[in-house]
């Protein structure tokens, strides 16, 4: 699949296949996160792969009851990724916390790895931190940035409005349209 393709066609997925993710795939997901850019190649992010259906359930409890991923995350999906980071693994500009932005980078590369293996996922950040940690037995050095259920896509959902360049692009300074 081409790069472009992937970015396009990638979406939010709730709704999970009962298959299982094969280790293989899940591996490629996990490499492709391993070799994406940090603040000072410092690589501050850890993931746990959660299998355990007790657990899964205690991590959807982390999640209110409204959020469309509790379901995928206690229920649906297979698995369920943890993404974790060290703030002290990272640098702090201007009051700036790079630890999630290099999480975040990580968490993106997996995702669009696990698209173009055709699997699925849905970030996942509306959750009690404190109940996720316990459910995980993370260390208190880390934080817990993101949830992500994983598996195989029941549908894969249709394409979401996005905003036109004029809205989000400039030329020079704010507000002064960018001329293609």
């Amino acid at each position: 699949m081409e790069l472009f393709k992937v970015l396009e066609e990638r979406r939010s997925v709730r709704k999970y296949k009962e298959d299982p993710v094969p280790g293989e795939k899940l591996m490629k997901l996990l490499e492709a996160a391993r070799i994406s850019p940090s603040w000072s190649n410092l690589q501050c992010w850890r993931f746990i792969v959660v299998s355990d259906p007790e657990i899964k359930k205690k991590l959807a409890s982390s999640m209110p009851d409204n959020n469309p991923a509790k379901k995928a995350v206690g229920e649906r999906a297979p698995l369920v990724l943890v993404l974790c980071a060290d703030p002290t693994e990272s640098g702090d500009q201007d009051n700036k916390d790079y630890y999630l932005l290099d999480a975040g980078l990580a968490m993106q590369q997996l995702m669009l790895a696990a698209h173009e293996e055709g699997l699925g996922t849905c970030w996942v950040a509306w959750f009690d931190e404190k109940t996720a940690r316990e459910a995980c037995k993370v260390p208190e050095q880390y934080r817990i940035v993101a949830l992500s259920p994983l598996g195989y896509p029941e549908k894969q959902p249709s394409t979401r409005p996005r905003k036109s360049m004029d809205d989000i692009v400039f030329s020079e300074k704010w507000g002064n349209p960018i001329k293609f």
